[in-house]
């Protein structure tokens, strides 16, 4: 649609003339002109053909034309019309497509879409037919339009007054439409066709109007009685957005139809419990009980929980015939930091269904209007929608648009034009429409259901209303919006409105309408009643995919399952790893790796970082259990050290050593990010709540890059099992290590995940050996729990000839190791100094000590910091009985470990009667960076703090 494109810079001004006359030309002879103009004529002239392949539009969808009159008499493409004739009707003609255009274009700035009718939009030059040269002396004259106006017309010819009623009604009504900024033809075509074609307001039958009144008398009476019921209590309702619930089945009803088989849905807290028992079928009986004080969960479950308002749920229901999984993703007050969670949970569900046929899981994001313009996740999970590790087919995000966020009005919200402008930045159609016209919503709804079921792609509705209470139900509004909340209290509420309209159109009675208000009170009344003795009976927190997992055990620290394999098997990976097609041209430095690799498993030693983690996703992969790994440049690692995804030198095509070990393995994916860590983060997480069997890892380039994610980190990871009971095996890599990098590429900044930790409610790990890393990444599906892990992982440790495994450590009998004690010869009677540490220090230390040849220092590695591992560290340091006890560690004194050990260790030595009442601090002096950016100053310390560690500063 090359040609339609240009008639937005082409037809203006002296151009039009010019146009027509070359239009005249080529209507008697399409040879006449220059081929590029012919081109562009015959498709204005045959823009519907491309219409037509999907004119009768929805299923659902009417097919009434919005007008109908008599044709005018056509423009001949030949015969004895006078030149001057035909130059006066090309340019009627011309002049007319132009007027269309700028409708499909701009036509949603005159659109009503504001209920309480206080921004009233301005009339646009562009949307004027005078611009065009049309008077209102010329607007009732036939013009030929072709058949550039079929869907929307029903005649190829039409007066001005007649094509304006139409684009005012399908582009300035109570939708305003978004898509002319789509770039691909079809979907761009498809939206016009349907807005053109479809008269949704002469549409909606007796039936589907009774059912949309239905769900706003449960979307109202819900929040009408809480309101009574519960005076003051924070809901945060939907009232004045109500027509939301019918929106949701809406969407959810027409995906159905479209193969859709389940539903995740994220939200914010405004309208969560409308939708947790209107759309999700949570009992009303749960929602009153948890607004007396109750708990969601059963007494024997542990964890803090959360409020109500920040609670999911999940249910089956039948949908057409078809069973349908619907589920509400727990989300905190962050807003918006549920959405890229949704995502990931929708890909894994794919991914153990069908990735093929994505279509057949969809995500639903609920959006306010001040946090979808304001917060940056929006945009960063927008970015992943079309890329190839993390599409899913496409997502349909409900804007609920109260026109304002908190206090804070839109003009101070937000700079483009609309709260939803982020959204054309992945060409996703916009659909604007009023709130106070549920038919209207319910159309939209639909029309972007069947959007994302066709073209895979993300769609936008923007439900314009209004918030009838304050921020919550005991703020006062009036404070500082009186103008809009004068309006608000005038305004009935959108079931009245739309009730008394049926009323008026005989569709029902004052008293079917009135009865069905009392059914429906009734209802929630019994609930209530019911719910004075509601306990809970069961968590769904172990069910579906999670089934035959269970809480951790007590000793959880000292009783480590074994995770070594068969030699022989360590070997048919190493092969497989060493080896690439005959067809395959690798680059000559990754050829040496290679050989390198090959001698590591024939002499079974030597296997270093990468190979040790190679070694743990192989080994998974053979057991049948899925592996995803993704974040920036993790493919072939950001130190160069990875290379799990080789490139070919001639072709550029891509060869996976680890999916290439047996025909009947399960597979890995490794994706390199976009560059995110707050989006991609909460992807990765979202989709390890799906598949508690697959190993689902996100590598950070840095360590402490994991900043830009703290929320996730914070709310999700570490927190959401006590809040929310949903576990996840998700493991975050971090680089860490102080080599004088600088600031920024130094610390993974361990001391914040000690924070977070209690409640069992992470493993932390510091590791030294590859062996090591390979039985925790095991471990992760081993056990019959799952918890998140952090790994500080190392940077020059990932080829420090010291920092190696043999063989033998990954197989048969082997297992994780929290504690690592001394491995040197030394005596444990001559030991003056233990020196606990953890992580690349100890390479450091062990290195300084053979130096120097010192036979008084023994060396203890704690590798797993949380769960603290008391009892391993005790019998490491009872072996020392009389020696002085050290903390070593390369960050700062207020960073790293050790304000986390501290006490901890004191707690062992005490246990243990050592003669060291608690351990000195050695390592770097408090600081407000993490590291020096100079590399003197850097090595000048590190040889300090070792030198001090070891006695000998």
């Amino acid at each position: 649609m090359a040609g339609v494109d240009i008639l937005s810079t082409a037809f203006s001004g002296s151009n039009t003339a010019y146009l027509a006359e070359l239009y005249a030309r080529w209507a008697v002879d399409p040879k006449s002109v220059d081929p590029s103009f012919a081109s562009l004529f015959s498709e204005m002239d045959e823009q519907s053909s491309e219409i037509e392949h999907d004119a009768e539009g929805a299923s659902w969808a009417p097919r009434a034309p919005m007008i109908t009159g008599e044709e005018g008499e056509a423009v001949p493409a030949g015969g004895t019309v006078s030149a001057e004739s035909l130059h006066a009707a090309a340019d009627d003609s011309l002049r007319a497509t132009q007027l269309i255009r700028a409708y499909r274009v701009r036509g949603h700035l005159e659109a009503r879409l504001d209920p309480l009718g206080l921004q009233v939009p301005k009339p646009h030059a562009d949307l004027d037919p005078a611009t065009y040269g049309f008077g209102p002396n010329d607007r009732d004259r036939p013009i030929y339009l072709g058949r550039i106006v079929a869907s929307l017309i029903g005649s190829e010819t039409a007066t001005i007054n007649q094509v304006l009623d139409a684009l005012r009604a399908v582009y300035c009504g109570p939708i305003g439409t978004e898509y002319m900024h789509i770039q691909d033809p079809e979907q761009r075509m498809w939206v016009q066709a349907r807005l053109e074609g479809d008269n949704w307001r002469q549409g909606a039958s007796a039936q589907e109007k009774k059912v949309i009144l239905e769900h706003l008398t449960q979307a109202e009476g819900f929040e009408s009685f809480c309101q009574k019921r519960y005076v003051g209590t924070k809901r945060f309702g939907l009232e004045g957005e109500d027509v939301t619930i019918p929106a949701l089945h809406a969407v959810i009803d027409q995906a159905a139809s479209g193969g859709v088989r389940s539903v995740a849905i994220g939200m914010p807290h405004r309208g969560r419990l409308n939708t947790l028992v209107n759309i999700v079928r949570k009992p009303y009986t749960a929602i009153f009980s948890e607004f007396a004080g109750a708990s969601f969960k059963p007494d024997d479950v542990q964890g803090s929980g959360d409020v109500k308002y920040h609670l999911g749920t999940s249910t089956d229901v039948e949908i057409g015939g078809t069973p349908v999984h619907i589920s509400l993703q727990p989300n905190p007050s962050h807003l918006e930091a549920v959405d890229p969670v949704v995502i990931g949970k929708v890909r894994a569900t794919q991914d153990d269904d069908d990735p093929h046929q994505r279509g057949r899981h969809m995500g639903i994001l609920l959006h306010g209007d001040a946090a979808f313009a304001g917060q940056g996740i929006v945009y960063e999970t927008l970015a992943m929608s079309q890329l190839i590790g993390y599409r899913t087919g496409g997502t349909v995000h409900v804007v609920v648009n109260n026109q304002i966020g908190f206090t804070t009005v839109s003009i101070h919200a937000f700079s483009g034009l609309y709260c939803t402008d982020i959204a054309k930045a992945v060409q996703a159609p916009i659909f604007h429409v009023n709130g106070d016209e549920p038919e209207a919503v319910v159309y939209c709804a639909r029309l972007a259901a069947e959007f994302r079921q066709k073209f895979a792609s993300d769609v936008v509705i923007d439900i314009v209303g209004y918030r009838r209470h304050g921020h919550n139900e005991s703020d006062e509004p009036s404070f500082t919006q009186p103008i809009m909340y004068k309006a608000i209290a005038a305004r009935p509420t959108i079931r009245t409105l739309y009730s008394e309209r049926l009323v008026r159109e005989g569709v029902m009675t004052e008293a079917e309408v009135e009865s069905e208000w009392n059914a429906f009170h009734d209802k929630l009344e019994a609930a209530y009643q019911a719910a004075q003795g509601y306990k809970p009976n069961k968590a769904d927190w172990l069910e579906g995919a999670w089934q035959g997992l269970k809480p951790p055990p007590v000793d959880a620290v000292v009783t480590m399952p074994e995770t070594g394999i068969a030699i022989d098997r360590l070997r048919e990976i190493g092969a497989a790893l060493a080896k690439v097609p005959d067809d395959f041209t690798a680059n000559s430095k990754i050829v040496r790796q290679l050989k390198a690799k090959a001698k590591m498993f024939e002499t079974g030693e030597g296997i270093d970082w990468a190979t040790g983690e190679a070694l743990g996703f192989g080994s998974l992969l053979l057991e049948k259990h899925h592996v995803r790994l993704s974040g920036e440049d993790c493919q072939r690692g950001t130190f160069s050290q990875r290379h799990a995804v080789l490139i070919d030198q001639v072709n550029q095509n891509t060869y996976v050593p680890l999916n290439n070990i047996d025909p009947n393995q399960a597979h890995i994916e490794i994706y390199n990010s976009l560059l995110s860590e707050f989006g991609v983060l909460g992807f990765e997480y979202g989709y390890s709540l799906a598949d508690p069997n697959a190993l689902v890892l996100w590598e950070a380039q840095f360590g402490d890059f994991a900043n830009g994610a703290q929320v996730i980190i914070d709310q999700f990871i570490a927190s959401g099992e006590t809040k929310w009971l949903r576990m996840s095996g998700l493991v975050m890599l971090l680089p860490h290590g102080y080599e004088g990098q600088g600031p920024e590429h130094s610390s993974a900044r361990l001391e914040r995940y000690l924070q977070l930790c209690a409640e069992d409610n992470l493993r932390v790990c510091n590791l030294t050996t590859p062996a090591n890393y390979y039985h925790a990444l095991r471990r992760q599906l081993f056990l019959d729990y799952r918890k998140p892990l952090i790994i500080m992982t190392p940077k020059s440790l990932l080829r420090n000839k010291l920092a190696v495994s043999e063989l033998k450590d990954f197989g048969p009998g082997t297992t994780f190791r929290p504690v690592i004690g001394e491995i040197d010869a030394i005596d444990p009677k001559k030991v003056e100094r233990v020196v606990i540490c953890s992580g690349k220090v100890y390479y450091d230390l062990l290195t300084e000590r053979r130096e120097r040849k010192l036979d008084t220092v023994a060396i203890v590695r704690l590798e797993q910091f949380y769960p603290f591992p008391a009892k391993l560290l005790g019998d490491e340091l009872a072996r020392y009985p009389d020696a002085k006890v050290i903390w070593c560690q390369e960050e700062p004194a207020n960073m790293g470990g050790w304000d986390f050990v501290d006490r901890r260790i004191e707690g062992v030595l005490g246990s243990i009667k050592h003669k060291s009442a608690r351990p000195e601090y050695v390592g770097r002096i408090a600081a407000a960076s993490p590291a020096t950016g100079l590399a003197k100053v850097h090595l000048a310390e590190q040889a300090a703090l070792v030198n001090k560690a070891l006695g000998v500063a």
